[in-house]
């Protein structure tokens, strides 16, 4: 049952970075006034779409309140980094993001990493 609290908290880590891209990109970029810079922060927290983002990282926590009961943080955390994998694969498709060799190392590296830690930590 651990595994599964794991996997929410990524689960909804991922909704969360990806809905709140896909959404600010229809609102533009934050423009240099700060009075400007408030308005649109407030009009943005209150979309619809990015407020499930943000409801989204408050149920990833309670995933990983979850999983805190289940493992070690330092057993747990390493799986956290499959949130970059997943983020990064999803946004090549949903926002035509583009592949470099570099962004490959650097993913490949961190599920070298996982797979490391989590076979000397268990």
């Amino acid at each position: 049952m651990g595994y599964l609290y794991i996997f929410g908290t990524i689960l909804f880590t991922v909704y969360g970075q990806l809905a709140m891209k896909w959404r600010i990109d229809k609102f533009g970029s934050l423009p240099e006034p700060l009075i400007g810079k408030m308005l649109f922060l407030m009009r943005v927290v209150f979309d619809p779409v990015i407020f499930s983002s943000l409801l989204s990282a408050f149920v990833a926590s309670l995933f990983w309140m979850a999983a805190m009961t289940k493992f070690n943080i330092s057993y747990a955390y390493p799986f956290m980094s499959l949130s970059y994998v997943f983020v990064f694969i999803f946004s090549i498709f949903l926002f035509k993001e583009p592949i470099t060799a570099y962004k490959i190392i650097g993913l490949a590296f961190v599920v070298v990493g996982i797979l490391i830690s989590s076979r000397s930590m268990s």
